[in-house]
């Protein structure tokens, strides 16, 4: 596993069910509402800072998902996508990266097309049980519980990128 995610250039995430619990909170008013991890958060600021970058592919669409992406330094953001692998395809022209050198989380079964390709691929622990089959990496945690955080940090770690986080925050005084 470290094998593949010390390749990683590129991190695609899924939104709901991995960033999100899954769950869909909606008001009287029809006013939809997500609640993201601030540790996620923490994980994918920090890999941003460390020259990862990120994207965010989702079949639905939310002015919360683009206002969180733009706080954490996500600029691909992709939202009402039904074919996850055309959108990605075009990220990875953009950003000159190949698929070995992409890492995708997702929790459902129309995360899969894009699973496959990539070259290390992670779950939150309640991801749909086909899609845990193919994992590479199982997070211990829930999507929207720190799921994502250990999935970036697995990968920083992995590169050596994690400690220099850590350095950078021991040293502040």
């Amino acid at each position: 596993m470290k094998e593949k995610a010390k390749k990683v250039r590129l991190v695609v995430l899924d939104v709901d069910g991995t960033l999100t619990d899954g769950k869909l909170y909606i008001d009287n008013n029809g006013l939809e509402s997500k609640a993201f991890n601030v540790k996620d958060g923490m994980a994918i600021a920090q890999g941003v800072k460390q020259g990862l970058t990120f994207a965010i592919i989702t079949g639905k669409e939310s002015k919360i998902v683009e206002q969180r992406a733009g706080e954490l330094g996500i600029t691909e953001i992709h939202q009402k996508i039904s074919n996850k692998i055309e959108v990605l395809d075009k990220i990875l022209m953009k950003y000159e990266v190949g698929y070995s050198q992409v890492a995708y989380m997702g929790d459902d079964i129309n995360d899969i097309p894009a699973m496959l390709k990539a070259g290390f691929n992670g779950v939150p622990a309640d991801a749909c049980t086909d899609v845990i089959k193919l994992a590479h990496f199982k997070s211990s945690r829930d999507g929207g519980a720190g799921a994502v955080r250990e999935f970036v940090e697995f990968i920083m770690r992995s590169q050596g990128s994690w400690e220099k986080v850590l350095d950078e925050y021991r040293n502040k005084r």
